[in-house]
């Protein structure tokens, strides 16, 4: 948040993404060590909130959003209180699942990390191009009301927390996992940003997908 108020938008979005990935170690972090508690998942939240919800708020406000007038800080306010309603939902349904087997292991709504992904890759492929300063795009307003909007939609995402891979196929899936981080890293700014657009976009082409397949299985 400092580094977008400074106008530094690069190291603000890669602030963001290390978030992301603290984000996925605490929890594992957590019950490794047998730390896990409720206290410790109500600060979970809270710390969501701030790193994936008003940071990237205030990030594409300042970048991007702030020559919108009126619209352009509806958008920020939007992008938070639906990051602030998704975080909720997650808690409420885990707290609702708790001691049963979930049917799936899907996020229901795009994961606000994966929401706050999007702006900050977006920032960065932007700083690729050579946009070092502030943008006005239409495009990049439509795309974070787009992302409040997948963060509280019954769009279901995978996971990837539950992954069941067949013993024999381990040794390609390792090779698999280690070909894609050299992807990522050939060039972060592109490649990342290609990622968590496609990531973005899976929800409502796989629930697109599922209504086509069952119109067509359905009896005439």
């Amino acid at each position: 948040m400092v580094a977008s108020i400074n106008g530094d938008f690069h190291h603000a979005a890669v602030a963001i993404l290390v978030a992301g990935v603290f984000d996925g170690l605490d929890g594992r972090v957590a019950r490794l060590t047998g730390s896990t508690s409720g206290f410790g998942m109500q600060l979970d939240s809270l710390c969501d909130m701030v790193s994936f919800g008003v940071a990237p708020g205030l990030l594409a406000y300042l970048w991007a959003l702030k020559p919108y007038g009126r619209y352009g800080w509806l958008a920020a306010f939007l992008y938070v209180a639906t990051t602030a309603l998704r975080l909720a939902r997650f808690n409420a349904m885990a707290e609702e699942s708790a001691g049963e087997e979930p049917d799936n292991h899907d996020f229901v709504g795009l994961p606000c990390p994966a929401a706050a992904g999007a702006i900050a890759t977006l920032v960065m492929f932007c700083h690729f191009l050579g946009a070092t300063e502030t943008v006005k795009h239409i495009a990049i307003l439509l795309l974070v009301y787009l992302l409040s909007y997948l963060m509280i939609s019954t769009h279901r995402y995978l996971s990837f927390k539950k992954i069941s891979i067949p013993r024999e196929k381990r040794h390609q899936a390792v090779a698999g996992v280690i070909l894609t981080f050299v992807v990522l890293g050939t060039k972060p700014s592109v490649t990342l940003f290609a990622a968590t657009l496609c990531y973005t976009v899976s929800g409502p082409l796989l629930d697109l997908y599922q209504m086509l397949q069952k119109r067509k299985n359905s009896p005439a």
